[in-house]
């Protein structure tokens, strides 16, 4: 049997496995613990204490920008924070989306430009969130990172849809369809500032994924040149 009988869908690159692994297995811990199946009667605060102790907001930037302090404390908060959630529904949305995007970007990558990726705009994300957000509204979730992948998976989109003549325009469907989204659930349940971080995170991703993917900036020159 060949590797490509073995293997009839391309398997999901380990680095997408291991965030979504993250991701459930925290929430998983919480879920144990507010059922009361472990931790005892205190670990019904679990979720509460780690995003105290783990998630972003704006205070976090001016400790570190302001107060000078560049401890591990601090700094991990910027990445720590996308791998805890408010609720079962919020990790595993967040999952279903790092399964689906880190394996289309990573076939059209790599798995290094999938991870290099959602750092990037994870850590950008909460930067802008922190810059654009007055108060110490706090910031959790992987979702920054998820829209990362969705803007390097519209800048595959784009480019392939370049090569075959089509309107690039289209590239862009997703990303208007979840905002689009945003503004419906916004308006009738109250919006969260926290989109902010989201839309950041979107065009960090596809600047960042412009880098990281096969051919680099210089790709994405001649690309932009042929139009």
């Amino acid at each position: 049997m060949t590797e490509e009988q073995a293997f009839p869908v391309n398997p999901v690159p380990a680095v997408v496995i291991a965030l979504c692994a993250a991701v459930m297995g925290i929430e998983l811990v919480f879920q144990l613990g507010e059922a009361g199946l472990a931790g005892g009667p205190q670990a019904v605060g679990w979720r509460m204490a780690a995003i105290a102790d783990f998630g972003f907001s704006p205070a976090v930037w001016q400790r570190v920008t302001e107060a000078g302090d560049f401890s591990f404390a601090m700094l991990r908060r910027f990445l720590t924070y996308a791998f805890v959630h408010g609720s079962f529904t919020h990790a595993i949305f967040a999952a279903v989306l790092l399964l689906a995007l880190g394996k289309f970007v990573g076939e059209g990558m790599g798995q290094g430009a999938v991870l290099a990726v959602f750092l990037a705009a994870t850590i950008g994300g909460a930067v802008v969130f922190a810059l654009t957000v007055a108060g110490n509204l706090p910031l959790f979730g992987a979702y920054p990172g998820v829209y990362g992948l969705i803007g390097a998976y519209t800048y595959l989109l784009w480019m392939r849809i370049g090569r075959a003549g089509g309107p690039r325009i289209m590239a862009f469907r997703m990303i208007g369809f979840l905002m689009a989204a945003q503004l419906v659930f916004g308006v009738l349940f109250g919006a969260q500032p926290t989109w902010i971080a989201d839309v950041a995170g979107f065009v960090i991703g596809g600047a960042a994924a412009i880098m990281v993917a096969p051919g680099g900036w210089s790709a994405f020159v001649a690309r932009v040149r042929q139009r």
